[in-house]
């Protein structure tokens, strides 16, 4: 087995959003925002090469969305998900899975785009299984009005359409061996049935954060998004999440921090609090 990471841009959120209850004099000292208040956050994704699979965990925004909707967002950096796989020798056509954590746009925007004539849409990744849960596709596709405008159509039903979908099966809160030796956390405080990969690889746990731990800045219980929409229940996920982190030394990799790829955590007489940082490949 062997993982790379694979950038694909970076976008900007509000920062109060970002926060919820938290003061900006408080997030702002790990999360400084411009002047209209947007911090930015990367669009990471990872790469599994594992004998004759080549898994894909989430895919950033992609590009089929109108320069409108990219301007609520103002995604920036010269990173592409064709741009990374092209460097690593891979094509998109050489993806055979592609694990989607949750369905909201900056995780699945990637996972289709227009066809040809630009009058309908595919997957992208024509030769690969998509993977999502039944619970969190239904909820998906059948939004509550708090997070309609995260989960768009056209990033979802195609991939239904084209027949290229599977539900992982959820056993309880932890599913073993989803893929030789990589596992499933099922969380629901953020959406219904977010998916966090525990991947383990040269003698680590790798944990591949997804939103229920957005940045080094979101390590303190009380920082939770505003996005999310059971923030209590993130509260207790959290909790125990970044307990065992600690216990086991598990290596998080960060999704959508802007500057930090990866990090572990440390017991604190305050808590559960940052350890140290660094770059995937300066410990992989």
């Amino acid at each position: 087995m062997k993982l790379h990471v694979l950038n694909t841009g970076y976008f900007k959120l509000d920062g109060g959003a970002m926060f919820g209850v938290v003061p900006k004099s408080l997030w702002s000292k790990t999360n400084p925002a411009d002047q209209n208040n947007m911090c930015s956050w990367a669009l990471r994704s990872l790469l599994i090469e594992d004998g004759e699979k080549l898994i894909l965990i989430d895919t950033g925004m992609g590009q089929k969305q109108s320069d409108k909707f990219f301007s609520y967002y103002y995604l920036h950096g010269d990173d592409s998900l064709d741009k990374n796989l092209k460097k690593l020798g891979f094509s998109r056509d050489d993806i055979t899975d592609v694990f989607l954590t949750h369905l909201h746009f900056d995780h699945c925007g990637g996972a289709v785009e227009w066809n040809d004539q630009k009058k309908g849409y595919r997957p992208t990744f024509k030769n690969a299984t998509y993977w999502s849960t039944k619970n969190h596709w239904e909820w998906a596709i059948n939004p509550n009005d708090r997070e309609k405008t995260s989960f768009l159509k056209e990033n979802i039903l195609p991939i239904q359409e084209s027949g290229q979908l599977q539900f992982v099966q959820q056993t309880g809160e932890f599913t073993k061996n989803v893929f030789p030796n990589f596992d499933v956390l099922f969380v629901d405080g953020h959406t219904e049935s977010m998916m966090i990969p525990h991947i383990r690889y040269k003698g680590k746990t790798l944990v591949f954060m997804a939103d229920l731990l957005p940045s080094v800045g979101h390590i303190p219980l009380p920082y939770i998004m505003g996005y999310d929409t059971r923030p209590l229940i993130t509260l207790k996920e959290k909790d125990a999440f970044l307990k065992r982190a600690e216990a086991e030394n598990f290596v998080l990799f960060l999704e959508h921090d802007s500057v930090n790829e990866c990090c572990t955590v440390k017991e604190t007489d305050r808590g559960i609090r940052l350890d140290d940082t660094f770059n995937f490949n300066s410990i992989f």
